[in-house]
């Protein structure tokens, strides 16, 4: 006690700017596993390449900055294949990328370039594929290449990060911006949830082939697309949102199937579940792509379920019908695998019926076949000025509570309604929306959520396939944050495999793939321990 005492009255007459925090200039790539702290603040000069299998620890509250320069000594940060970045936040003390300089608004794009995941999950491409602009600046494939075999490959964690003034030209041509986050062949076995793009020179988020899952995202004010697609991008996604400005030149979503050959496989299948995009404002004569709020093409599938789409200037959705060939989005369609359903739509400049929003009557075909409606989904603000006027719940008495429907995957949360919202605003405590003024007070607690985030119990499920050759899939659901290990064992107790040995997983659901080609046919267990429990099931690999 003498001690801490000692320690506060030290500290009350140490001058403030001794307890400023530190600029550290981070101007070489990282090899090794590094921290970054909160107490400090890191600012990119050029593009730094996290590479060597390196683990980069972002500690949260910490804030990193992008130094101004464009083209060849534009900044960013990318994070190479097989190594991983684990930043986390938390509501409270987020993670901030952000320029160089303050005071900046939304209108203040393409200050930096931005931030940059790559990994070994599948992509349609038929060579390697490299990020745009980014390849001018460093020709090495380990640095810039993405895409692989490991559909579960795992590239960290970014939870509660928020994304800013991203977008500046990389590389030595025009035209090549990185999105707020780009990702290039991420896998499932990284985590991404809570992480806002906020004023984009180009897209808020891409995605570049891979199987990431995404939820709680927000992409906010960006200049071209809030989301966007290709390359064979197969993940899942829930509770996104996106606000466009009016002068915003891009789509809510563009959805692309390929970089180049459209046959090429695997097709791009995402699944989307409680969306809600907001576009420019019905009365906005936004230039560029904006003609369809969400544009599907290039072969993509695709499905949206229990979204909300509303105040767009022109039609909802377009989907590509080349003449003379099925190898187009419209053929897609017709297989059945792109669809729209248990979605709200309303306040689109070219009109208020299902045939007026679709592009072409084989798409107002499918919206009306799949539980869609055109009514007012009462959203209490979607002002795009920093008056607090910006609150995307709905009213209570809102028509989204009781449309929607269960997706049929265990990864998606139940809810009772369509959007990404309920009671809750979970844009609240760490966004820019927030700190620059757009979101109003009372958020978070007007009605309760009727959803459970976070389970209540650990729980090891059953693998799938099950049987299984070789390749099977185990989850677990963590309560909290904790060390785990997870061993496979044969029937003699002899173990032949560890998934993760005492690692650090956050509280909610995870999937390790397992690969059991060098073993026999057989049963075998598989058993996840930590300090104080151990669970145990069985599963049979058939050769």
């Amino acid at each position: 006690m003498i001690n801490r005492m000692l320690l506060f009255a030290v500290l009350l007459f140490v001058p403030i700017s001794a307890m400023a925090q530190t600029t550290v200039t981070v101007s070489s790539n990282i090899t090794t596993d590094t921290e970054w702290t909160a107490d400090n603040e890191y600012l990119l000069d050029g593009m730094i390449f996290v590479t060597d299998d390196a683990d980069l620890y972002i500690e949260a509250g910490t804030t990193v900055r992008g130094a101004f320069g464009q083209d060849l000594d534009a900044s960013g940060l990318v994070i190479t294949r097989g190594s991983r970045i684990f930043a986390e936040g938390t509501a409270e003390n987020p993670i901030i990328f952000t320029a160089e300089d303050d005071g900046l608004t939304k209108d203040d794009v393409g200050e930096w370039g931005g931030l940059v995941i790559l990994g070994r999950a599948t992509t349609n491409n038929a060579t390697e594929g490299t990020i745009e602009g980014v390849n001018e600046i460093s020709s090495d494939p380990a640095l810039v290449g993405y895409g692989g075999t490991d559909d579960m490959d795992d590239s960290g964690i970014l939870r509660y990060v928020s994304i800013r003034h991203t977008g500046i030209n990389i590389g030595s041509s025009s035209g090549n911006e990185i999105q707020g986050l780009t990702m290039g062949g991420v896998g499932a076995g990284t985590t991404i949830e809570y992480v806002e793009s906020f004023a984009s020179g180009d897209d808020g988020y891409e995605w570049f082939g891979g199987t990431v899952n995404a939820r709680y995202l927000v992409s906010a004010f960006n200049n071209d697309d809030a989301f966007d697609w290709d390359q064979g991008f197969r993940g899942k996604g829930q509770f996104w949102f996106a606000i466009q400005d009016s002068d915003q030149t891009g789509r809510a979503a563009e959805m692309d199937g390929a970089g180049g050959n459209e046959t090429g496989s695997p097709y791009a299948f995402p699944v989307i579940s409680n969306a809600t995009y907001i576009g420019p404002g019905v009365t906005s004569t936004p230039s560029g792509d904006s003609g369809q709020m969400l544009q599907f093409r290039d072969n993509t599938g695709g499905a949206y379920h229990n979204s909300v789409f509303t105040d767009h200037p022109a039609q909802l959705v377009d989907v590509e019908d080349v003449d003379g060939t099925d190898i187009d989005s419209r053929g897609r369609l017709e297989a059945d695998s792109l669809n729209i359903s248990n979605s709200v739509f309303f306040d689109f400049g070219s009109g208020n019926t299902l045939s007026d929003i679709s592009s072409a009557p084989f798409v107002e075909t499918m919206l009306s076949g799949n539980s869609n409606t055109i009514t007012d989904p009462m959203l209490r603000g979607i002002s795009r000025t920093t008056d607090g006027g910006l609150d995307p719940r709905p009213e209570e008495g809102s028509s989204v509570y009781g449309l929607a429907e269960s997706v049929g995957d265990s990864w998606f949360y139940t809810t009772n309604y369509a959007g990404a919202f309920d009671g809750s605003n979970w844009l609240s405590g760490w966004t820019a929306l927030e700190s620059y003024g757009f979101l109003g007070s009372g958020l978070v607690t007007d009605i309760e959520d009727v959803i459970s985030e976070v389970p209540e119990s650990i729980t090891l499920k059953q693998n799938y396939p099950n049987p299984f050759n070789p390749t099977t899939q185990i989850g677990f659901t963590l309560p909290q944050s904790q060390q785990v290990t997870l061993r496979v064992y044969d029937m003699l107790g002899r173990e032949v495999a560890t998934l993760a040995n005492r690692e650090m997983f956050s509280a909610g659901q995870h999937t390790l793939s397992f690969n059991a080609s060098s073993l026999s046919s057989g049963v075998y267990v598989y058993r996840l321990t930590s300090q104080d429990f151990a669970l145990t099931r069985s599963m049979t690999l058939i050769k």
